[in-house]
């Protein structure tokens, strides 16, 4: 008993006091990093779950629409047309553009993307951009809402850095346009750029996220938030704790 309750505590002997706090205060399970561009600031609550290859729902709409725009099947100007299918969201109902579609996490529109794709390209593209697992599996409209897709906080973090810094191998007008997309908040001391998921597999946990990064006077500041969300009521959390915990760490500044 001894011996279990030591290596418990080891699990979470690394973990922020803040973004602990935050999380009791909440009453969520989860993970959070924070991490400043040169990787010198860490903050981490639950590192063990922060390193779990989770799905990545719809915050895999940062690579996808980088895709979809390299593949030349939509652009800044393209309207979407909407099949007349009535959905859940009420902001799917209807033509869309590439940044309303990213903007309300439209899925029909990226699986409208995916159908012209191809998976062949998808495990080209997973590759190229150290994604993840880099898997896709056989069904092209789902892999990365309930497929063989997945990818870790820490995992995410890489790979908007690498956005950051425009080291994917797409064109830099497609990057920047992506960028314009991803602006979340913008305010007179910061600009957070960020996409949010939820993963609802069958059998299998559900899950949010929120991910992205900050640019301030401090400095740029990366995230990556993944909170069990059984119920959809819950999906606000994953933003405002994430906010919360970048307020609190006074890189909103």
């Amino acid at each position: 008993m001894w011996l279990l309750f030591l290596a418990t505590l080891s699990l979470f002997a690394h973990d922020d006091a803040v973004l602990a706090k935050l999380f009791e205060d909440y009453g969520v399970k989860g993970a959070m990093l924070i991490e400043s561009l040169d990787g010198k600031e860490r903050y981490v609550y639950n590192d063990v779950r922060a390193k779990i290859p989770l799905l990545p729902a719809s915050t895999f709409k940062i690579p996808h629409t980088l895709i979809a725009l390299d593949q030349n099947v939509v652009n800044a100007q393209s309207i979407i047309v909407w099949d007349k299918i009535a959905r859940g969201i009420p902001a799917w109902n209807g033509d869309q553009t590439l940044e309303s579609a990213f903007k309300t996490s439209c899925v029909w529109c990226y699986q409208k993307f995916a159908r012209h794709i191809g998976l062949e390209k998808y495990d080209s593209y997973l590759k190229k951009m150290h994604y993840g697992n880099e898997k896709t599996g056989d069904d092209v409209e789902r892999f990365w809402l309930d497929g063989k897709l997945r990818i870790s906080a820490e995992e995410q973090i890489a790979f908007l850095k690498k956005l950051y810094r425009n080291e994917l191998p797409f064109r830099r007008s497609d990057i920047d346009l992506l960028k314009k997309m991803m602006i979340d908040e913008q305010r007179e001391e910061c600009v957070i750029r960020a996409k949010t998921g939820w993963a609802v597999p069958k059998d299998d946990e559900h899950h949010g996220w929120y991910v992205g990064y900050v640019e301030s006077s401090k400095g740029v500041y990366f995230f990556a938030t993944n909170l069990l969300t059984p119920s959809s009521d819950e999906l606000p959390l994953r933003k405002s704790i994430t906010l919360d915990a970048l307020r609190y760490k006074k890189l909103l500044e």
